[in-house]
């Protein structure tokens, strides 16, 4: 898939792999969130080479991150979604969001699907919404996972 980058003042989004920090981007999500907290390196690279990545820099530097998992035709998984807090309140966010729907590879897909718990008012302004049919979804979640993995 061809490597996107787009700018904006000192900022830049890119869906290079080899530009992300690795290391920054497990601090955040194992110490600083609910849905990752935990997580392993390995479990955390593994899920970066099997998925399409925006990083977000300041000036070269590591600010925010998210996911996409799809198989590019029907359906993509948005997650992982995080900007470092002192780069917050400055529209990142929502630029962060447009771009990754406005990715090419991810158009005219039938289903988008997230889970949060922070962030509804953000992804509302891109026509995300509560389930429709919850009595349809179905999941199997461990969320002891990361610390299971320890023993």
């Amino acid at each position: 898939m061809e490597i996107r980058e787009i700018h904006r003042d000192e900022y830049t989004i890119s869906t290079d792999k080899n530009k992300l920090d690795v290391l920054s981007i497990h601090n955040f999500l194992a110490k600083e969130t609910d849905w990752a907290n935990g997580i392993p390196i390995n479990t955390l690279k593994t899920s970066i080479e099997n998925s399409l990545n925006f990083g977000l820099y300041c000036e070269n530097k590591q600010i925010g991150f998210a996911r996409i998992i799809s198989d590019y035709s029907t359906i993509a998984y948005l997650g992982d979604v995080y900007i470092l807090k002192e780069y917050r309140g400055k529209g990142l966010s929502k630029w962060l969001i447009k771009e990754i729907m406005e990715h090419p590879n991810l158009q005219g897909l039938r289903r988008w699907i997230l889970l949060t718990n922070t962030a509804e008012w953000l992804y509302k302004k891109f026509e995300f919404r509560e389930l429709s049919n919850p009595e349809f979804y179905m999941e199997k979640h461990n969320s002891n996972v990361y610390s299971e993995e320890k023993n």
